[in-house]
């Protein structure tokens, strides 16, 4: 960040005690009350400012030597680099105690925005912004002398109206609203005269200054802006850019303030259309008040700005400028509208032409944002139809432009803060949020907690199913547009389509290939589509599974279950059955169907676990209703291996809901059918198999098969004998060398435990009944039971069995 010798400097700075800063203030002060001061003077203070600035904690001088400071900083005799240095002094100790200052009685204003500098960094506790405040309008109200000038003390004011908008009062306002008005239309078109060097080969004689021109050289026929271009300028001119400035945060602070047009209750009922067209007519704006008149004026100022956008700048800097100013100015434009509708009717016409100018060109991106907030804003009352401008924005800027970082943040604040009158306004915004997850998926550590606010307002029952996809696929959607921005960069030449037949190797080669073409395309779609394919992409995913250990594919798969998390809490609030199903059975298949980066699936199936669960609790009957797709994945074996924790809430689930206290559809058959998969997957994974190669299923895998079953015996009694038999042949299991040389002492103990409470359970048939019952419509004792299981099932193991641990053999 620093330079080394910079970094030599602030090192030594800092290092400097109390003492060696006591000794050294005093020489300090010796050379400010000499006769002359000097460069050493000035080199003193430069040193003073740096070893009080560069420590994070406060230093202390002593209370004369601050005095001392104040004394000749005000001095009339002090030169101006050791008044700036003193005031940068004085501001680095506040909130300073033995300040004296006070702006009240300054005339020059080089001075006053000096002295009053050091007032605003007090912190305001004795009314000292108000005091400046004050003080500002008062030498504004004024005619300056010669030789002053009112662009010292602007940049104070703006930090006046930032930090304490009611220290002016009304007349105020509309003391330096007039002024403003005069800067903003009024500074002179001729260019300021260089100011004489005073050296030998100076010449008395000035040559006239020439007309400012516009950024593309022409001399300039209208009235002077920010835009305008010269050697040199004049006062009024710098008044002109500082004025623009701060024209925003004033009108914001004031321009509605005691907003009272002339003949308003005349007007208060007509409609606002017709105000628009009326409003276009020429008036007398001298006899507008002060704020309306500046409103006039400043729209006029942004107008122009527009206009002088269009031209073709001769300097890169006026180029980068003339975008900045653009967007600034619309960005008024659309403040004044909101203060008064009558301007409505002329800026939407205006902008709907600069639009249509600008839309093409990305270097021009950023400037879309302010014109779509216009339309956004006043759509209705301008009574056109935005749905063209909103639709440009979402869909070619992000498709074009998701690779630049501050773009994609201003961008996605901009459809966050707009997200509920997007939603209301226009069906566009919904639609096109596939382009939106791409600037997060490239840009993913900065734009999460964007995201997280914005992802509810995108969710919808019609988009519910397509962004469950995308969130899945969205380190995949990293990947893709890695090869896009590669493929774009490449020569023309090695662009050609692969040949059909043969197989790409690389992702590159696959990104121009015709059968992997269509596959991108559906990855990187623009908007939202019916189509719901994801299994067409599992070639995809696996070719671009080089690029996983990309970091930034990692970072945004980083991200991925923070966003599913919020996915499932927002849709568990408008999902109804049908929603839910699909949802469970997308979950289910996707599963398989992840991008290859170990930790991010594993993150993933922890999420799709646990709102598994959450799905089953809104909607319990999806257990009968899915009963298909359940038992195929219940009934895989090496779901246990790879998805384990998925297996287990799904085994779970279907010992918890499947019952007819949930479904009245849930049939003897139906548990009997469940009952015989679980039964099928419990009998492999304790099989006794004496081979090194015995894989270790997880341990809790089988606590919830063994739980399972006997929630399902309970409710279908007929079946006890056989889960009975099983558990009681749990001891042999856990006690087989094959067995003992794949899971741990402790695993093996739980397993048994739990065999043994469930066994006795089911010597008490009646018992297992009522424990098992979910608690629906249940006493208050049932729910205490069903919440504390593991609790109950101590209780009668402990009630039927005198010697701990005893299993039958």
């Amino acid at each position: 960040m620093f330079t080394a010798a910079a970094e030599s400097f602030l090192k030594q700075a800092r290092e400097i005690q109390e003492e060696e800063l006591r000794r050294f203030a005093s020489r300090v002060a010796s050379l400010l009350q000499g006769p002359e001061l000097g460069p050493e003077a000035v080199d003193c203070l430069q040193r003073l400012h740096l070893t009080i600035a560069a420590t994070k904690y406060p230093r202390r001088l002593d209370g004369k030597f601050v005095e001392l400071l104040q004394t000749v900083l005000c001095s009339s005799k002090c030169p101006e680099q050791i008044q700036v240095l003193c005031a940068a002094i004085l501001r680095e100790m506040s909130p300073c105690n033995d300040l004296i200052l006070s702006c009240d009685e300054i005339q020059d204003t080089k001075l006053l925005s000096l002295v009053s500098s050091i007032l605003l960094a007090q912190g305001n506790k004795k009314g000292e912004v108000a005091a400046v405040g004050q003080r500002i309008v008062k030498v504004l109200e004024r005619r300056l002398p010669e030789g002053q000038s009112a662009r010292y003390i602007l940049p104070v004011l703006s930090n006046v109206i930032s930090l304490s908008p009611e220290s002016l009062t009304e007349e105020q306002v509309n003391v330096v609203s007039k002024k403003m008005t005069d800067w903003l239309r009024y500074a002179s078109t001729q260019q300021g005269v260089a100011q004489p060097s005073g050296g030998f080969f100076s010449s008395p004689r000035t040559k006239q200054p020439g007309p400012v021109t516009e950024v593309d050289g022409a001399i300039a026929t209208d009235f002077f802006t920010v835009l305008s271009v010269g050697q040199y300028h004049t006062q009024d001119q710098w008044l002109n850019v500082q004025a623009f400035s701060m024209l925003r945060n004033w009108l914001l602070c004031y321009g509605d303030r005691g907003l009272k047009t002339p003949n308003a209750d005349d007007r208060s009922g007509m409609d606002k259309s017709v105000m628009s067209t009326v409003s276009t007519l020429p008036t007398s704006s001298r006899l507008l008040p002060p704020k309306e008149r500046l409103r006039e004026k400043a729209f006029e100022y942004c107008q122009r700005l527009v206009e002088q956008s269009h031209r073709r700048p001769l300097k890169k800097d006026d180029a980068d400028l003339q975008k900045a100013c653009l967007i600034e100015a619309v960005t008024i434009m659309d403040i004044i509208c909101k203060q008064d509708s009558s301007y409505v009717y002329r800026a939407a016409s205006f902008l709907k032409v600069l639009h249509g100018r600008i839309c093409g060109d990305a270097a021009y991106a950023r400037a879309l944002l302010p014109i779509a907030q216009f339309f956004l804003n006043h759509s209705k009352v301008a009574a056109v139809d935005s749905d063209a401008i909103y639709r440009h924005l979402l869909t070619d800027i992000p498709a074009q432009l998701f690779h630049n970082a501050s773009l994609a943040f201003e961008f996605v604040r901009f459809c966050k803060d707009n997200s509920q009158l997007f939603t209301e306004t226009s069906s566009v915004f919904r639609q096109s949020f596939p382009n939106l997850f791409k600037f997060l998926a490239w840009n993913s550590p900065p734009l999460i907690s964007e995201f997280v606010d914005l992802l509810p307002f995108l969710l919808h029952a019609d988009t519910a199913i397509e962004i469950f996809h995308l969130l899945l696929d969205l380190p995949c959607l990293t990947a893709a547009l890695d090869v896009q921005l590669r493929s774009a960069a490449l020569p023309t030449s090695e662009k050609a389509a692969s040949d059909p037949a043969v197989k790409p190797t690389t992702c590159l080669e696959a990104f121009r290939h015709p059968l992997y073409r269509s596959m991108f395309q559906y990855l990187l779609c623009a908007k939202s589509t019916s189509e719901d394919a994801p299994e067409r992409l599992i070639p995809l995913r696996q070719l671009l599974g080089s690029l996983a250990s990309s970091p930034r594919v990692v970072q945004c798969a980083e991200t991925v279950p923070v966003l599913l998390e919020l996915f499932f809490r927002v849709v568990a609030e408008f999902a109804d059955g049908p929603l839910i199903n699909q949802l469970v059975v997308l979950l289910l298949q996707r599963s398989d169907q992840l991008y290859e980066i170990p930790a991010f699936k594993d993150d993933v199936y922890r999420v799709l676990s646990s709102q598994l669960v959450t799905l089953c609790r809104l909607h319990p009957a999806l257990i009968v209703e899915l009963s298909t797709e359940i038992l195929e994945f219940s009934g895989a074996v090496s779901n246990i291996q790879n998805k384990e924790v998925i297996f287990t809430h799904v085994v779970w689930a279907v010992g918890e809901y499947l019952s007819v206290c949930y479904d009245r559809r849930c049939s003897v058959e139906q548990i009997l059918r469940f009952f015989e998969t679980l039964e099928a997957v419990l009998f492999e994974v304790t099989q006794l198999r004496p081979l090194p190669s015995t894989p270790g299923y997880a341990p809790r895998a089988i606590s919830v098969l063994m739980a399972t079953l006997t929630k399902l015996a309970a409710r279908s009694q007929d079946l006890i004998p056989r889960v009975s038999m099983f558990l009681s042949k749990m001891r042999t299991f856990v006690q087989s060398p094959a067995v003992t040389s794949v899971y741990r002492e402790e695993d093996l103990e739980e397993i048994l435990i739990r065999a043994t409470e469930l066994l006795n359970l089911l010597k008490m048939p009646s018992v297992a009944q009522f424990v098992f019952t979910p608690p629906v419509a249940s006493t208050r004792f049932q729910r205490e039971v069903n919440d504390s299981l593991p609790c109950a099932l101590r209780i009668v193991t402990r009630l039927l069995e005198p010697t701990p641990g005893f299993m039958p053999g």
